[in-house]
């Protein structure tokens, strides 16, 4: 004897669970994009000399330019996550060399940049390195 399956009935649950994997994906998406990262005002970052092996700590305005010696620094974003213990420290920042005599300006670095790991996305230069500190308002 052959027994029928209530292939009407599979369908329709199928159906609704991809309806409700969606939905959930959407929702949990646009609830953690609001309130996963919180945007700073300030930002430290220390920038090494390696000629003269000099360390030097600057605090930024998040948006505004700083020029420190040839370099032209700017934090465009600067975000701590909300939900860790130990927060994850990020920025998207963009430097340009100015002893580059090109009419592109063309920067040197346009990234993202981590604190726990600067390594992921490192600022390579010959004469300076730049490290993410932390953020506050």
């Amino acid at each position: 004897m052959f027994q029928r399956k209530n292939i009407l009935l599979g369908s329709r649950y199928i159906v609704l669970l991809i309806y409700s994997i969606i939905f959930n994906l959407t929702f949990n998406l646009q609830v953690f994009s609001d309130t996963n990262n919180i945007d700073e005002k300030y930002a430290e970052l220390y920038v090494l000399d390696k000629v003269s092996s000099k360390s030097t700590r600057i605090i930024f305005d998040v948006g505004k330019e700083i020029i420190f010696q040839n370099l032209s620094i700017t934090i465009l974003k600067c975000r701590n996550s909300k939900f860790d213990d130990d927060p994850e420290v990020t920025a998207f920042i963009q430097v340009i060399d100015l002893n580059n005599k090109n009419n592109d300006k063309v920067f040197v670095f346009n990234d993202w940049t981590f604190a726990s790991s600067p390594s992921i996305r490192p600022f390579d230069h010959p004469v300076y390195d730049i490290w993410l500190k932390k953020c506050y308002s």
